[in-house]
């Protein structure tokens, strides 16, 4: 009995010594058959922190004893094994001697920590750092993932998980990948390692191919990966393109989303390689031929096309025509008789309008639209209907310092400047002689249809006076008038025919007059002498004291003389400023 239980000792012993690793206790050197057989082996034979081999003798609900050759079985929790269901009685496993003997005087022994040394031992003897390994996303920590590799756990920081951000880590627990370990720290046996290098490495090895079979003007398949205001980036398949919104359409877009949505597949053609940079520009409209190319041949110069109002700015809006061609109905092109001022008040986005092509600029890309072409030109109209010389009957609309503007017809307007308002009085201001409401009667005088200009006449409604104005006076006739305006020179009398005549200062009397008022008043009927009459001038000079049955010939003559050289060229029918400011004048000397 004894001599079966020494050699079986022997054998465990020589045993265990021979396939112990480096960690292991030789036994044998430990203690010696004798003491074995004597049962006087010591717990100091046994040495702490190292690995040895032991037998499971009994298995319970909680874990197992095991028999590691000491005078008492060591305990393992169920916990700590990996296969709990599948462990059976006389197994033969290693453990880890944490203490000779605990508080219940037993071993202290640990499978968990065996099995950790054991893989750790064999992960940093077969891996170092940068070496690639498989692992399995266990759980979540702080900052990042444990990574199981195969008995040995490593730390995955959050930021080495993917190449892009990590929303949520949940989703790649229970998933396994390769890693590269970053770094190993002996002292305290932990390891950092990354999946986002090896996808980085992947992806450049990919970059580096696919660079390699692009060309130019080929066409790809891609998926848009990211949109933003300026463009859309397309991944090709390992490496992202970028489609700028100008290479997207011929047309107009105001944002990529107009066109594009993340996830969606599409083709592009690769416009342009940058190797160094590893860049690639995309193209999306460059697969279909420009349109601009064939724009003259499809829209003719005079003709009318149909379109949808795209866009208005202050000064026109677009039209487009079809996808890629659009033109411009400038406002001065929008209405024959309406100032249009902004695009807004005639169009709107989305209403369909038909215009005529005035212009195209096919370098430029521009087309000249007109939407006022599509109706005649009503200053032609008019013009064709009215002759110079015609008369019409409208009402007075508006009002300037220099004329004043008659409705003809369908809103547009005549102009009556103030030189063509009176034959025989100089008008300075329009309301003189109409009022804004009043119906009028006036002369064409002109029709400019390129400026869209209408002169109207209101003196041509009758004859010139001036034309026969040697048959109307002469030179010593006596007239007859009413005082209209007074003056700090004179008097104004009109005459008949609506002519106006001058009394100046001098020839109200023979004796020295200090104020017109003093010898004359407004709308007094006074009698008079013609002593001269200037054509040029339009003017005619009239004097009270030649009256005197004593005045000669020689005598008006001079008078007419001192009247011309009193007064300057234009005064004597006068600037009406001028008119006023002697009538303020004459005011003061009151």
């Amino acid at each position: 009995m004894v001599g079966d239980l020494a050699t079986k000792q022997e054998k465990k012993t020589m045993t265990t010594a021979a396939n112990a690793p480096k960690s292991y206790v030789d036994l044998s050197a430990t203690f010696s058959m004798e003491d074995l057989l004597l049962g006087n082996e010591q717990k100091n034979d046994f040495v702490e922190n190292t690995i040895i081999s032991g037998k499971i003798v009994e298995k319970r609900n909680d874990g197992a004893l095991i028999d590691i050759g000491y005078k008492s079985e060591g305990f393992v929790p169920a916990t700590e094994f990996r296969n709990w269901e599948e462990v059976q009685v006389g197994d033969e496993i290693d453990v880890f001697l944490e203490e000779t003997e605990n508080e219940n005087s037993m071993p202290g022994i640990s499978l968990q920590r065996a099995n950790f040394i054991k893989a750790w031992d064999k992960i940093t003897g077969e891996f170092g750092e940068n070496s690639i390994i498989k692992g399995l996303m266990k759980r979540r920590v702080k900052g990042g993932i444990i990574i199981d590799l195969n008995g040995v756990e490593a730390f995955l920081p959050g930021s080495q998980i993917d190449i892009g951000p990590v929303k949520n880590m949940d989703d790649y627990i229970g998933k396994e990948y390769d890693f590269k370990i970053l770094k190993i720290n002996q002292d305290r046996k932990n390891i950092v390692v990354s999946r986002r290098e090896l996808l980085e490495e992947s992806r450049k090895d990919r970059r580096l191919s696919l660079l390699k079979e692009m060309e130019v003007n080929q066409i790809r398949k891609g998926v848009v990966k990211n949109i933003t205001d300026f463009g859309a980036f397309i991944d090709l398949g390992g490496i992202d393109g970028l489609l700028h919104i100008t290479d997207m359409s011929w047309g107009r877009i105001s944002h990529p989303n107009e066109m594009l949505e993340i996830g969606q597949e599409i083709e592009v053609m690769i416009l342009d390689i940058d190797y160094d940079k590893e860049r690639v520009s995309l193209g999306l409209k460059q697969k279909s031929k420009n349109p601009w190319d064939d724009v003259e041949a499809h829209y003719a110069l005079n003709s009318t096309v149909k379109g949808r109002i795209v866009n208005i700015m202050p000064y026109g809006a677009f039209v487009e025509l079809e996808q890629g061609v659009e033109g411009l109905i400038h406002v001065s092109e929008m209405s024959w008789t309406k100032r249009v001022t902004k695009a807004g008040d005639i169009v709107s986005v989305g209403e369909e309008v038909e215009a005529v092509v005035l212009d195209i600029d096919k370098e430029q890309k521009k087309i000249s639209l007109g939407l006022r072409q599509k109706t005649r030109n009503p200053w032609e109209v008019l013009a064709e209907k009215y002759p110079r010389g015609s008369k019409i009957t409208g009402k007075v609309r508006n009002m300037t310092t220099y004329g004043a503007f008659v409705e003809i017809e369908n809103d547009i307007d005549g102009m009556i400047h103030i030189s063509d308002m009176s034959w025989t009085r100089k008008i300075n201001n329009p309301n003189e002689v109409l009022k804004v409401g009043e119906e009028v009667e006036a002369v064409i005088l002109e029709i400019d249809s390129a400026s869209q200009r209408i002169s109207l006449g209101l003196k041509q409604l009758e004859e010139d006076p001036w034309a026969n104005i040697d048959n109307l006076y002469k030179i010593g006739d006596v007239v007859n008038g009413k005082v209209t305006k007074i003056t700090a020179f004179g008097a104004f009398v009109e005459l008949s025919h609506r002519i106006d005549g001058l009394v100046h200062i001098s020839q109200i009397s023979k004796d020295h007059v200090e104020k017109v008022k003093d010898k004359l008043a407004l709308n007094q009927d006074i009698e008079a002498r013609v002593i001269k009459i200037d054509r040029d001038e339009r003017r005619i000079g009239l004097s009270i004291k030649a009256l005197d049955e004593g005045f000669s010939e020689d005598d008006l003559k001079a008078a007419g003389e001192e009247v011309s050289a009193a007064l300057k060229p234009g005064e004597a029918l006068g600037d009406m400023s001028k008119v006023f400011d002697s009538l303020d004048l004459a005011k003061e000397q009151e």
